[in-house]
């Protein structure tokens, strides 16, 4: 199967199905001598992973890593560096009355489709379960970013009509609550919306912001691989996500040029814009000003109510609502998206390393 690996000089290949033995990611590219901090990585993963609250998935999985090779006291050997991490509570008994049904918005059908052949369990590659290997690489990449003085920060902005009247830039709170709103009052409200929507199962979806910070000025190409459509690409590989904007997005339609232009004015030895509705990124290259982005979600496609649908015979079926699953995927969503952003990142550093003497 092609499309497991994403990066060009700092590429990972990630592998493992939702109810496997483990899953795991391969990194490659990462310098030797960087010093990563193993706290760290599991704080990312403690993060992402289920039965954290009330309002995740109950699944109870540790999600603690072994490294296997690339990294020897507490240092990267500028090898392979390959990292798994085993599922503990696997219940694919859960999962045998969807041997032949496709589960509505799920990627069953498709799956099927185009392989000829499916792991029911859980979705098992398509699962969600799939991104821990992601936010391992994830986090290595942010500990490299940050030698450079470049932050990745997500959080929370929206979950249903419930959302932050203005962009944040303290985000100190952000793990202060269960759904990752740095807002406490607006956090409270989201919190109420995805409990009641829980007891009622169903589902609901939600935003997710990301602001990179010290971003140096000239990440990116002028062309294909621009920033924002490697950032792009990487938010939509993301389960259940629906939708990316950055800088102004959607909301520079009406604007006039006028308004939306980022005017430069000299700033000490700095060059900077007095606005940013580019989102620090200027013709797919990375300005110096702060990049933001925000990625939207879809409500999760499996209910703790019955559905209709069909089996692979065509046969009509009900499928009963049960099962672990997440009434909003966005709180658990936000190391995901801090990880696909740093690995974006780190790439196009270490590839602009090499563009000029």
């Amino acid at each position: 199967m092609a499309g497991n690996t994403f990066g060009q000089v700092f590429r990972i290949t990630t592998f493992g199905e939702s109810h496997g033995e483990a899953l795991g990611v391969v990194i490659d590219g990462c310098p030797a001598g960087l010093s990563v901090s193993a706290a760290e990585m599991q704080s990312d993963l403690d993060r992402r992973k289920p039965g954290q609250s009330g309002i995740t998935s109950p699944r109870k999985e540790a999600d603690e890593f072994r490294v296997l090779s690339g990294i020897r006291n507490g240092r990267t050997l500028g090898t392979p560096i390959a990292i798994i991490v085993e599922n503990k509570d696997q219940r694919p008994e859960d999962y045998e009355a969807l041997t032949h049904a496709y589960r509505p918005s799920h990627a069953d059908f498709t799956y099927q489709q185009k392989y000829g052949v499916r792991d029911h369990r859980g979705g098992g590659r398509s699962s969600a379960r799939e991104t821990v290997a992601r936010v391992m690489a994830g986090s290595i990449a942010k500990q490299l970013l940050a030698t450079e003085g470049i932050s990745v920060k997500a959080y929370v902005s929206q979950v249903g009509s419930v959302k932050l009247d203005k962009p944040v830039t303290d985000l100190s709170g952000v793990d202060n609550n269960a759904v990752r709103c740095p807002d406490e009052a607006t956090a409270a409200q989201m919190i109420g919306l995805i409990e009641a929507t829980k007891a009622a199962g169903d589902t609901i979806g939600g935003t997710v912001t990301c602001l990179i910070e010290g971003c140096p000025v000239g990440l990116g190409e002028p062309v294909f691989d621009k920033l924002q459509a490697d950032l792009a690409k990487a938010m939509m590989s993301i389960n259940a996500s629906k939708g990316f904007e950055y800088g102004s997005g959607f909301g520079a339609v009406p604007m006039h040029g006028s308004e939306h232009n980022d005017e430069f004015v000299k700033d000490g030895d700095k060059i900077r814009t007095v606005s940013n509705h580019s989102g620090g990124i200027q013709g797919g290259i990375s300005n110096g000003m702060d990049v933001y982005f925000t990625v939207a979600f879809k409500p999760v496609a499996t209910l703790m109510q019955n559905q209709e649908t069909i089996d692979d015979q065509g046969n009509p079926v009900v499928l009963e609502g049960k099962g672990r699953h997440d009434p909003c995927v966005v709180p658990r969503a936000v190391p995901i998206v801090e990880a696909m952003a740093a690995l974006v990142l780190a790439d196009h550093w270490l590839r602009n390393r090499s563009v000029k003497i």
